[in-house]
């Protein structure tokens, strides 16, 4: 099975669709174009799609909805969680600080103060 989806004027991931192997090859090769004009048939308008991996082997990121597209880059990514957060090589945001690791604690990021604070969790 393949994944693609689908993007709106901003490139933003509106909707991802599966589409059986067979309605992609083309001389027994997988074709990205091909399941593109699939997805177009299904749809019966001309809205853009881009093939994406639910294992992450092609474009980075598996799109989800709300995904941002990057033709340049030709990847995926989430929307940015805060905006002190910086996108990596990878197509990750990343925080300004690594998130501490200690046994037992977990830690939300407080945009505020730029920092890591420990959850209380209930007993």
């Amino acid at each position: 099975m393949a994944h693609f989806a689908q993007l709106d004027e901003n490139n933003v991931v509106t909707q991802v669709i599966v589409v059986a192997n067979d309605e992609l090859l083309l001389d027994g090769v997988e074709n990205e174009t091909k399941g593109n004009a699939f997805c177009t048939s299904l749809r019966g308008d001309e809205p853009r799609w881009v093939q994406t991996s639910y294992n992450a082997t092609i474009r980075k990121n598996y799109a989800g909805i709300g995904y941002i597209y990057d033709p340049v880059a030709n990847h995926f990514f989430a929307p940015q969680p805060y905006p002190s957060w910086t996108l990596d090589a990878d197509a990750t945001w990343q925080a300004p600080t690594p998130c501490p690791v200690e046994e037992g604690k977990f830690f939300t990021w407080d945009e505020p103060t730029l920092s890591w604070v420990e959850v209380e969790l209930p007993a």
